[in-house]
């Protein structure tokens, strides 16, 4: 008897392991079977304080630069600011205990591009600002204002631009969910990673990164897009490309294989067309800034290297 009840409690715990196990697969495309490689686990980390306010953002319109930093108490001997400094500002329209934001406007000195044509998309896209910090005005009396640097993400340098300080946009996020890495493209909005924050090409979780889509898109904060990209891509780039011309065959194949050979490097065997190849997902990055031709986002999740110059297409969990 005791054995039979046994069975039955073994029978029946296996049944319900089962069903919670079915319970919390993810639901997969037809057509496909996931694994850890197609559909790895994707865990999304709440951006920290300086995540949202040091990430930095691109705007098609130049911001006013009339009220700036000047120097501060141990000018000229000191030229860099940080939290707890007193910094002084020129300028207008200053108020007692008003907070404002410090930024400023970036130049890449290498001039490098990290992608063919990415000087010319970044001239059309807008000027890149850097988010330095947050100063408090405590004394108006003068003909500059005095402030109290209340937080920094860099150092703050005279001729940086003060601005009236806006508090961020709080986030929601999904929950962890299996990341569809070959999920064939869709008629949603879509764009390019333009830039990474301090000119980086190499971008991986945590990272922030500037995107040529905006409001005038409907891109709001909170949204999630995918970072994509292309073998055809990887072709085209300078680096990259040299591994396609690399021989690939192994030297017992009798029919060795070529990629999109030209009339004279084509083999005796199958031809290799890199763009019928699947489009792969590197990324995910949600919206934390807007303008109404750009947004800032952070990299939430990366499976491999996100480069300055992949796609960006809205996230369908959206």
């Amino acid at each position: 008897m005791k054995k039979t009840v046994l069975l039955v409690l073994v029978l029946a715990t296996a049944a319900w392991a089962q069903n919670a196990s079915d319970s919390m697969a993810p639901s997969t495309p037809q057509g496909t079977v996931p694994t850890s490689a197609t559909f790895p686990s994707e865990r999304v980390t709440t951006p920290t304080y300086a995540d949202l306010y040091c990430a930095g953002f691109i705007s098609k319109h130049i911001l006013p630069d009339a009220n700036y930093v000047t120097g501060g108490v141990e000018t000229p001997s000191t030229t860099k600011f940080t939290r707890g400094d007193i910094v002084y500002m020129r300028g207008s329209n200053y108020t007692l205990g008003a907070e404002y934001e410090i930024v400023r406007q970036l130049r890449d000195v290498n001039e490098y591009e990290m992608f063919p044509g990415q000087a010319k998309l970044l001239k059309q896209t807008g000027q890149p600002y850097q988010e330095v910090g947050r100063v408090r005005v405590v004394d108006t009396r003068n003909k500059e204002a005095i402030a109290k640097i209340e937080y920094t993400c860099d150092p703050v340098n005279p001729g940086d631009t003060a601005i009236p300080f806006a508090e961020k946009q709080s986030l929601s996020f999904h929950p962890p969910t299996q990341f569809d890495r070959f999920l064939p493209p869709s008629n949603k909005v879509s764009g390019r990673i333009i830039m990474g924050k301090d000119f980086d090409s190499e971008l991986g979780t945590g990272n922030k990164v500037y995107l040529n889509v905006g409001s005038n898109q409907g891109v709001k904060i909170g949204d999630y897009f995918r970072a994509v990209r292309s073998y055809a891509a990887d072709l085209k780039d300078p680096v990259d490309s040299l591994s396609f011309k690399a021989a690939i065959a192994e030297d017992t194949q009798k029919k060795t294989p070529s990629v999109d050979p030209h009339m004279f490097t084509k083999s005796n065997g199958p031809v290799i067309h890199v763009a019928d190849m699947p489009r792969r997902a590197v990324g995910e990055i949600v919206i934390i800034g807007v303008t109404d031709t750009t947004a800032t986002g952070m990299i939430v999740f990366a499976p491999e290297v996100v480069h300055a110059g992949d796609g960006v297409e809205l996230d369908q969990l959206n």
